[in-house]
């Protein structure tokens, strides 16, 4: 736990001066632009820096702005989407006031260009310092990793992958004998060095500053003893526990109010409360402007399929939605009117999908009443898209974790779609495909995410396997 609170502490840490040397030249533009511009620096502008500050916080940290592990370029669009997203709510609160014929226009625009800059100035630096930094950290420390299994290997594996953390070896619990000629991330596995007996003395010997315990579960027993042994050594002692077999959903380690706690399943939205407000306030808004933007599409494909076909405009069917709550999913009516008592996926040349119901199919234009869906509040932009329950309940038996991918809203797009499982899943093995790609985005869900897929969306819209 110490390990990750201290890794914790230096994120945080370089949050804060990565804020305070970028906002802090922002801001100090707009100073200097008013004062240029107006002569002095007023109570309207004074409190427009204040608000600029504090509203900037919880944006950029729900951005999770940065963050080493991100390359410069996703950086600075980052950073650019955090800063735009403070310039929309400062504009949103001028208009909501009244005051935004009040501050000068010229001085808004070049702070609005110039500011972002400035902080991309600061922020490429900043980050190249912070990055040689951690290398120099980690690269200084010498690890050895108690343990000979597959969880110790992935552990090395996954080190070597991150940070080039050098380790210096296994230790094994038991006497056995071990080859070396596997290779991982960062080269030649590492070897077994020694066994657990006599690990006070391997540790003088190789100055090591950090033990990971990874052991398998039928070992666990153990992990009690090789703490108290160490506890004196002046070693840094990180367990990592063997869930090899469970199936982790935006898992966490977390303090419980001084207890350590191992979150295996939870739902980004709550996990994130703030990411999930913000994310909800795009879904609406994003939905609302479509709506706006497509009405008069949305018209024109309305009338098309009243006049070429009989039958309801709509074609609505209970999908399960966020938490497994059943909602009524709406899109365009693409096929003839017919007896749906067996759901029944659609497939290449299906003879009950009319001309209008093929063009709106194969460019997607089908799905735009779900943002009816959005603005309500049953589905998001992104997410895993929504099966009919029939479905859910054929595959909830056969697909380990299926019914997880309840566990966010469901999208009108999302990151299973853009990356090629988009169509008809007859066979098992693609459904599989599916879920495992919807269960990764629910582990790594930001903000971020969802705008990457959004953008990647109409890429895809053609694609061969769409009938």
């Amino acid at each position: 736990m110490d390990n990750i609170e201290n890794r914790a502490s230096h994120s945080t840490l370089t949050f804060w001066i990565h804020w305070l040397v970028g906002m802090g030249l922002a801001l100090g533009l707009f100073i200097v632009l008013a004062i240029n511009k107006t002569g002095d620096f007023g109570p309207l502008y004074r409190i427009a820096t204040i608000l600029t500050g504090f509203v900037s916080i919880p944006v950029y940290a729900t951005l999770r702005l940065y963050r080493t592990k991100d390359g410069p370029l996703t950086g600075m669009a980052r950073l650019l989407l955090a800063w735009v997203s403070v310039l929309a709510i400062l504009s949103f609160l001028g208009s909501v006031t009244k005051t935004t014929h009040i501050y000068s226009r010229e001085v808004f625009l070049v702070w609005a260009l110039a500011g972002y800059f400035l902080q991309v100035a600061a922020f490429l630096p900043l980050r190249a310092l912070a990055v040689a930094y951690g290398r120099r950290h980690q690269q200084s420390r010498r690890s050895i990793i108690i343990g000979t299994g597959e969880l110790a290997e992935a552990l090395a594996n996954r080190i070597a992958q991150a940070n080039g953390e050098p380790i210096l070896g296994f230790v094994a619990i038991f006497a056995e004998k071990h080859e070396h000629s596997e290779k991982i991330a960062s080269g030649v596995r590492p070897p077994v060095i020694g066994q657990v007996v006599n690990l006070r003395g391997l540790i003088a010997e190789h100055e090591v500053q950090q033990v990971y315990i990874a052991l398998p579960a039928e070992q666990t027993d153990q992990v009690e003893g090789l703490y108290i042994d160490l506890l004196d050594a002046s070693v840094d002692v990180v367990w990592v526990p063997d869930l090899a077999n469970f199936m982790l959903l935006n898992h966490s380690v977390r303090s419980l109010d001084g207890l350590p706690a191992i979150y295996l399943n939870e739902s980004p939205l709550t996990s994130y409360p703030v990411s999930a407000l913000l994310k909800n306030v795009i879904d609406r808004s994003g939905a609302l402007i479509g709506i706006v933007l497509l009405s008069p599409l949305l018209v024109g494909v309305a009338l098309a399929i009243k006049l070429t076909s009989p039958g309801p405009i709509l074609f609505r069917q209970p999908r399960h939605g966020w938490n497994g709550q059943v909602f009524e999913v709406w899109k365009f009516r693409s096929m003839r009117v017919h007896d749906d008592t067996l759901v029944k996926q659609a497939t290449r040349n299906d003879n009950r999908i009319t001309p209008i119901g093929r063009f709106i199919r194969r460019t997607s234009i089908d799905e735009l009443p779900q943002l009816f869906n959005v603005l309500m509040g049953d589905m998001s932009l992104v997410g895993p898209r929504p099966h009919a329950v029939q479905h859910n309940n054929y595959y909830s038996n056969k697909i380990r974790s299926y019914m997880a991918r309840h566990r966010i809203k469901p999208g009108i797009t999302g990151f299973a779609q853009v990356s090629g499982c988009r169509g008809e899943t007859e066979t098992i093995d693609k459904m599989e495909r599916r879920v495992e790609l919807d269960l990764e985005y629910i582990n790594n869900w930001t903000l971020w995410l969802d705008i990457k897929i959004l953008l990647k969306t109409p890429f895809t819209l053609l694609g061969k396997d769409i009938y």
